[in-house]
């Protein structure tokens, strides 16, 4: 009964009203948990030279770090975890563009938080693979554990585009999973939804840089390493490469935004219309068989050609 006071009393002395607020812990929280998980992941693998991990696993582990994070400050803060999403959801007038800047700070503090705490998680492993000499080159660099940087084949002009592209992917899988008019994933699932398909980005379009496809998700840890020993080189690598990550994810987002728009939502019918009650009705979950395998009134399972 005592640490329920105790508890209560902490609750109320240090609960958060304001909305703003509560919504930017969240974030925080969201972005820090998805760059732990996700920055490890690629730790491990390095670290161990591939022996604790390879590509597939990482880029695993960075799909199941976004439905987790998503889950933890999506009911809070909407679960943007990227700066380009909240620039497409200011331009589609879903989210005031007066805390724009406000979430990418959050967004960079959290990104930076959490790659401070996987160099100090391994750290020892680091400095052993290493031996004390923290590079961006080499068969033994580092600097790649934390942000992105291209293939030596990679031009910047190749690389922006694999960017915009990416984003765009992102931006356009995004806005059909929480479109209400089309074919909507079942309420709660949305995080696992955008995880598979941050999962399928990395498979599909990972090999140039890594696939960022998020501003903060690069320059966060690209700004620690910076201050951490790496030095200004994390900056000069691959032809000033690290503005890349964080001009074109935005683009692609509008970009993406923008062919959802033009291609699919502005032709849904108006609410109330006939067209709209006729949508309704026609829906493949309104008739009575709703697919190839139906069920017969004994319960069995029956397939229909």
């Amino acid at each position: 009964m005592a640490w329920w006071h105790i508890r209560q009393k902490a609750r109320h002395w240090l609960r958060v009203r304001n909305t703003v607020a509560r919504a930017c812990l969240a974030e925080f929280l969201g972005v820090f948990v998805l760059l732990l998980i996700t920055v490890a992941a690629t730790a491990q693998g390095v670290t161990s030279q591939n022996t604790k991990g390879n590509f597939f696993c990482m880029y695993l582990a960075g799909a199941i770090a976004v439905v987790l994070a998503i889950y933890v400050s999506g009911g809070v803060s909407g679960g943007h975890l990227n700066p380009a999403y909240t620039l497409s959801l200011c331009a589609l007038g879903r989210f005031p563009w007066r805390k724009l800047p406000l979430y990418f700070l959050i967004q960079l503090a959290g990104s930076f938080t959490g790659a401070a705490a996987v160099f100090a998680l391994y750290y020892d492993a680091i400095q052993d693979y290493t031996k004390g000499n923290l590079t961006v080159y080499g068969p033994r660099e580092t600097a790649s554990i934390f942000s992105s940087y291209p293939a030596p084949y990679l031009s910047l002009r190749n690389g922006f585009l694999d960017q915009v592209m990416g984003a765009a992917m992102l931006m356009v899988g995004i806005l059909a999973i929480v479109d209400a008019q089309n074919k909507p994933v079942p309420k709660g699932l949305e995080p696992v939804v955008v995880g598979m398909l941050v999962f399928s980005i990395g498979l599909s379009m990972g090999s140039n840089c890594g696939y960022p496809i998020n501003p903060t998700r690069d320059l966060g840890p690209r700004l620690f390493t910076y201050v951490a020993g790496w030095g200004s080189e994390v900056f000069r690598a691959g032809n000033c490469w690290w503005w890349i990550p964080v001009v074109a994810p935005c683009v692609g987002a509008l970009l993406g935004s923008f062919l959802y728009q033009i291609f699919v939502e502005i032709h849904h019918p108006e609410a109330g219309s006939n067209e709209e009650a006729r949508r309704v009705e026609d829906a493949p979950e309104n008739k009575k068989e709703i697919s190839v395998f139906t069920i017969n009134s004994d319960s069995s399972l029956s397939h229909r050609l």
